[in-house]
């Protein structure tokens, strides 16, 4: 059964740095676009980053130049290190799979586009 797992969130202050990682299991990392969401209380779920061997990786523009996505395919992982957080980062993050065949780039940061999604892990950015 496919199956994503997150892990790594926590709480931290401004400005610090955590990395979160997305384990995933009975598919290959390789063929498919994984992508980082998040969830803020009363908010709606928002595409963060994404990566995929057909399309490269893809930001959002707040998060560009703090987060960096990579992928590992050995340990079919993928992880998103993110520096400099910021309170506005607090949320829930979840990490999604969509075989990249079946997904058009444009909707790379769509949540209902993608069909397998992990239990998500918190992240509290918070003096």
């Amino acid at each position: 059964q496919l199956q994503l797992v997150e892990s790594g969130g926590g709480l931290v202050q401004p400005g610090g740095s955590l990395r979160l990682s997305c384990v995933a299991s009975a598919f290959s990392v390789n063929y498919y676009t994984i992508a980082w969401f998040r969830q803020a209380p009363g908010n709606e779920r928002e595409g963060v980053s994404c990566i995929s061997s057909r399309d490269g990786i893809a930001y959002v523009d707040s998060v560009k130049g703090r987060f960096t996505i990579s992928r590992d395919n050995a340990k079919n992982t993928v992880y998103l290190q993110m520096n400099n957080l910021k309170p506005e980062d607090t949320a829930v993050y979840y990490c999604a799979a969509k075989i990249s065949l079946l997904l058009p780039s444009g909707r790379r940061f769509t949540s209902g586009a993608y069909d397998h999604w992990g239990q998500g892990t918190q992240v509290t950015v918070s003096s």
